[in-house]
């Protein structure tokens, strides 16, 4: 009441100010004038409103009555609230001492408890006043325009989709009739050039016409100068007999016929055809004069040089046509055979002369004749080396060294390409593939330079008929370096071939040699084929090349697949433009890879029989096939880029895909298959490879994860949030956000969730381990990939699973563990696990920690995981207790270092000293798991404690207890028998604790039983009685087992006090008796020890699948 009478009091204090006030200013005003007055008013009113409005204020709460209590609580409250969020936490306090009659810890529900409650008052009040109204109403006015504005806008934006269709519209028939006029253009340069070459061909035609005529004119002028000659000279010469005459005859129509045949085989001009037939007359009309002469040898011998002469000329024309373009160089050459012939001619004339004549005229006609040999000479003396080269050339390689042979190139490329013979060519050719038996890298870039400095040289025709055959028949050398010769000049020879035969025979033996069983040659195989296609026009062999390429891919050798994927793959990509299809197939093999393999268990139902068994080959075969979706992607991410149907700015948007063009591709108005491929075949086609693949293919699921990551850095942030990331929470069977699908893309992606408990339980164990390394692990997720494993790991999903589902959230995250940059955070989790209340939770982590021990180093396993498994081991409840100690057996298996071995031996006498039978029990069989692996240090300590606990009496009563404990200790025992143990451990410890074994028979199974006898009878080298008496006399005690069946019987001899003496030495000391190797004994322990790799091995594949 006091402190409502002091508030009452100062608020009429106010109000009574501000009366007195205004009436002085009233008083003041009334004594100016009325204009004056009038702007006062105005003034004042500017000037003090806030004044009235705190008396319009100050009345108002005067009308309000007395504060009734809840309106005090709320108050009290807000206040209260308002000083806690403010950090005045000693003011509240205080505040809150002094309010004594409420309980300002609970604020009960009323339409004033809001958060924040004193803003909210605050903030209402000023919205009640005057400015606030007024502000309301131009907030309303300026919305309305706003609205007008917007209408407006929308009207243009329509009118500029209109005019943008129409546009469009518009575009699209310029670019149709620009494309026309472009086919149009190269439709007329094509006809431009057809006409140009044309147009040589009847110009070359027109020369070698000209050249014909030339040729037969001059051929005309030397058959009728040879008749001139023979006519003249006929009554000179001394006859011969008529059959001598007749045979010269025979023998010259014989040769003139062999030339002839010649002269058909070899390709000619029409030149050449005619010279032929000119040569035919030629005879002829020889054989006439002669015929008509009764003439003896001498004429028949001239007639024959003649001929002779005419028919050499008949060679040098067809040669030198063949040889040179223009009609001067063969007129030329004519000239110099028709002044030879003249020649001739005349030095027949010479000869048929009288003695005398012929001596007068000698000096006269001999410096012409020699002028014109030294002219016609050089051509025949170059025929006449060339023969001789190639004679001598397969006689002369066998007996040159290996090394220096390819000097020889040179004289074998002259003989091969001038020779005139197609027979010596051909054995000159294989003379140059053949010239090193076994030409290693060097030697063979000297053959193929020589090849195709050879096909340059030789043209097309005769690099089809005469080199390439040669290649195929190389291509089943029993050497490979002949076969990998073949492969290399494959693509180098393809140039100077004509396409066809590339498309055909070239693209033959390239397939060929892809069977190759030598590696090198289908590296060579694949690389030349790269290099062929570039040069193939024809792509009507494209699947063909396209199964080769696969073929390849699939190549059990890693350099022919480095080869086919840097090569091979971009240039049938280039060649072929059917990424497309090559993307479909590729799918199609990577999933009936893995198909085709058997199910890892024949049981109908289970989850093994999803599974498949995998191969070697197999398994190569997903994983290059993997590597090539990998090397696809950046062609993916651009064809995309290419073929985006909707308009965005490539300057901002980069290239990536942004938020903002997903969703005008969530819109679903336009159709866009290159982008949507990713997700709607390929990451399914992952996803269902995934459920094939056991645990153990680490490396296949760490190749798909790579591709994950892949196409999260190459198509983005955006693409990887709102369309990587909801496939695959979808595919786990979690909520996902689809907004960014179209309609008709969300139904195959919800089809991802699984629907039974068995696709759920392969979801959790297959694709969950991919969503957790492949899509939360992306960089910009890192923030989502701690909260959900601390969803799996810490909310409620853990407590509410069944131990079968932990296991497989636990293989999930093993696997995130193979990726050194996630040890951070999982450990950070783990840790929240450990130092938690929750038992379960506590289990969890211990086992959790068992199962990523293999993946991290001895520095991490001594800051971390020790650490965590001490505080574990040191926890009041049992259970906890019993699985920190299977992880410390986890952590034995795999580090050698001391300092840990140290730890955890402590920790180890720590489990022990508590003397539970569990404890021991885990103890053993933790230490047992890491015998065939740990440190010597290690396996003597748990030999001495095996020794120690099996030296401790049993209750006799409990025996299933002593059993348990006495398999597990045989367990050990036989693990350690299958290591290398010290001299002094088996005396020490291992013969000692099998002896106490044994002494418990009831406890032991009877294997057990057999396979320790055969370690005491093998391990001492002696029969079981003298063990016994050994072993009594090491242990100091007063009998050994075979006294109490001997002499005195049990209580025969007295406990002797005094240390036991050794037994005298025999002068000449027997032999041992040998050791009894029976087959049980060879059984027992083959069996046991492949037992415990097996184990061990299994083990090893739960935790390292």
């Amino acid at each position: 009441m006091e402190e409502k009478l002091a508030i009452s009091e100062y608020e009429l204090r106010l109000a009574r100010e501000d009366i007195s006030k205004l009436k002085a200013e009233l008083n003041k005003k009334a004594e100016i004038p009325h204009e004056e007055s009038r702007e006062s008013n105005i003034d004042v009113s500017v000037n003090h409103g806030p004044e009235f409005q705190r008396q319009k204020r100050d009345s108002s709460l005067s009308d309000l009555g007395p504060l009734k209590d809840n309106e005090r609580r709320d108050l009290n409250c807000a206040v209260k609230e308002y000083l806690l969020l403010a950090g005045y936490r000693l003011t509240a306090m205080t505040f809150y001492e002094e309010v004594t009659d409420q309980n300002l810890e609970v604020w009960q529900n009323s339409p004033a408890c809001v958060p924040d409650a004193l803003r909210h008052y605050y903030y209402q009040y000023l919205s009640s006043t005057t400015e606030a109204a007024e502000e309301k109403i131009a907030m309303l006015r300026e919305n309305e325009s706003l609205i007008k504005l917007n209408e407006r806008l929308t009207h243009e934006k329509e009118f500029l989709l209109k005019n943008k269709d129409l546009a469009d519209g518009q575009l699209g028939t310029l670019t149709r009739s620009l494309e026309a006029l472009q086919k149009d253009l190269k439709d007329k340069e094509s006809l431009v050039q057809g006409l140009k070459q044309s147009l040589e061909h009847q110009r070359k035609e027109l020369n070698d016409c000209r050249a014909e005529i030339t040729a037969l004119k001059m051929h005309i002028e030397v058959s009728h100068l040879g008749q001139n000659l023979v006519a003249s000279n006929v009554d000179h010469v001394q006859s011969l007999s008529l059959e001598k005459y007749k045979e010269d005859i025979n023998l010259l129509q014989k040769e003139l016929e062999s030339l002839k045949a010649k002269n058909r085989i070899a390709p000619g001009s029409i030149n050449s055809i005619n010279s032929e037939k000119e040569s035919a007359q030629t005879e002829e009309k020889v054989v006439e004069i002669l015929e008509d002469k009764s003439i003896i040898s001498h004429p028949v011998d001239a007639a024959s040089e003649v001929v002779d002469n005419l028919v050499y000329q008949v060679q040098a024309t067809q040669t030198f046509d063949d040889n040179t373009d223009g009609s001067e160089k063969v007129s030329q050459e004519l000239s110099i055979n028709s002044s030879n012939d003249i020649s001739i001619y005349e030095n027949v004339e010479n000869v048929s002369k009288p003695n005398g004549d012929s001596q007068s005229e000698e000096s006269r006609l001999l410096p012409k004749s020699d002028n014109l040999s030294g002219e016609a000479n050089p051509e025949k003396m170059g025929l006449e080396t060339i023969q001789i080269l190639a004679d001598a050339l397969p006689k002369i390689v066998p007996y040159v060294l290996i090394n220096h042979r390819e000097e020889l190139l040179p004289l074998i490329m002259c003989a091969i390409e001038r020779h005139p013979d197609s027979t010596t060519r051909d054995s000159l050719t294989h003379t140059l593939f053949n010239l090193i038996k076994r030409p290693d890298e060097q030697q063979r870039r000297i053959i193929m330079d020589a090849c195709v400095s050879l096909a340059k040289n030789v043209g097309e025709m005769r690099t089809e008929t005469e080199l390439l055959p040669q290649c195929w028949e190389q291509i089943n050398h029993m050497y490979e370096e002949r076969r990998l010769l073949v492969a290399q000049s494959c693509g180098e020879l393809a140039e100077f071939v004509r396409p066809e035969i590339r498309d055909s025979l070239i693209l033959s033996i390239v397939q060929q040699l892809i069977e190759d069983s030598a590696t090198v040659v289908r590296e060579a195989a694949a690389q030349n084929l790269a290099l062929l296609l570039p040069r193939c026009p024809n792509v009507e062999k494209y699947f063909k090349v396209e199964e080769l390429m696969f073929q390849l891919i699939c190549d059990p050798s890693g350099v022919v697949v480095e080869a086919t994927l840097k090569e091979l793959v971009p240039a049938v990509i280039n060649w072929g433009n059917k990424l497309d299809h090559i993307l479909r197939v590729l799918l199609s093999h990577i999933l009936s890879s893995a198909q085709l393999c058997p199910p890892l268990s024949g049981v109908e139902g289970s989850m093994e029989s999803h599974l498949r068994v995998l191969g070697e080959r197999e398994r190569w075969s997903v994983d290059v096939l993997l590597r090539l979706l990998t090397e696809l992607l950046p062609c993916v991410h651009q064809k995309a880029l290419e073929t985006c149907p909707l308009s965005y700015d490539p300057e901002t948007s980069g290239t990536t895909f942004s938020t903002s063009l997903l969703e005008l591709y969530a819109g679903g108005r336009v159709e866009w298959p290159a982008f949507e491929w990713m997700h709607v075949d390929c990451f399914p086609d992952l996803i269902q490879l995934a459920c094939l693949l056991p645990q153990k293919e680490d490396s296949l699921r760490n190749r798909t994860t790579k591709f994950l990551l892949a196409v999260s850095e190459q198509f983005g942030d955006s693409y990887l949030t709102h369309i990587m990331l909801p496939v695959f929470l979808v595919a786990v069977g979690d909520d996902a956000d689809l907004t960014f699908f179209p309609s008709r893309v969300q139904s195959r992606i919800k089809g991802l969730r699984p629907r039974t408990a068995m696709a759920e339980k392969l979801a959790t164990t297959c694709v969950l381990p991919l969503l957790l390394a492949g899509v939360l692990a992306s960089p910009p997720n890192h923030e989502k990939l701690a909260d959900y494993l601390r969803k799996l790991l810490i909310g409620g999903s853990m407590e509410e699973s069944t131990p079968t589902k932990r296991n497989e959230i636990f293989n999930a995250i093993r696997f995130l563990c193979t990726f050194e940059e996630h040890h951070g955070m999982v450990f950070n989790i783990l840790w929240e696990m450990v130092v938690s209340s929750n038992i379960n939770m506590k289990i969890s982590a211990a086992n959790l920690l068992k199962v990523i021990v293999p993946y991290i180093d001895a520095k991490v396993a001594s800051t971390h995981i020790l650490p965590a498994l001490i505080t574990l081991g040191s926890d009041q409840n049992l259970n906890v207790k019993y699985a920190s100690i299977d992880a410390f057996g986890a952590v034995a298996q795999h580090f050698k270092n001391d300092m840990i071995v140290d730890k955890i031996r402590v920790q180890m006498d720590a489990f022990l000293e508590d003397g539970s039978h569990e404890a021991t029990i885990a103890v053993v069989r933790a230490m047992v798991v890491a015998v065939p692996h740990t440190t010597e240090k290690l396996r003597d300590y748990l030999l001495s404690k095996i020794f120690q606990l099996s030296s401790t009496p049993t209750s006799a009563s409990d025996v299933l207890r002593r059993r348990e404990k006495a398999n597990a200790f045989c367990e050990a025992i036989r693990a350690l028998d299958a290591t290398d143990l010290p001299a002094t451990s088996v005396r020490d410890f291992l013969l000692p604790a099998v002896q106490n074994l044994l002494k418990d028979t009831d406890a032991l199974d009877p294997a057990h039983k057999e396979a320790l006898e055969i370690i005491m009878k093998e391990r001492s080298g002696g029969t079981f009685e003298t063990i016994s008496k050994v072993m009594g006399a090491h242990l100091g005690l007063a009998s050994s087992v075979s006294s109490f069946f001997g002499e005195g019987g049990l209580l025969g001899k007295k406990e002797s006090t005094e240390p036991p003496q050794e037994p005298p030495k025999s002068p000449n000391p027997l032999p041992p008796l040998p050791v009894e190797d029976t087959r049980f004994g060879r059984i027992m322990r083959g069996n046991f020890t492949d037992m415990l790799r097996v184990k061990v091995k299994s083990q090893e594949e739960t935790q390292n699948p």
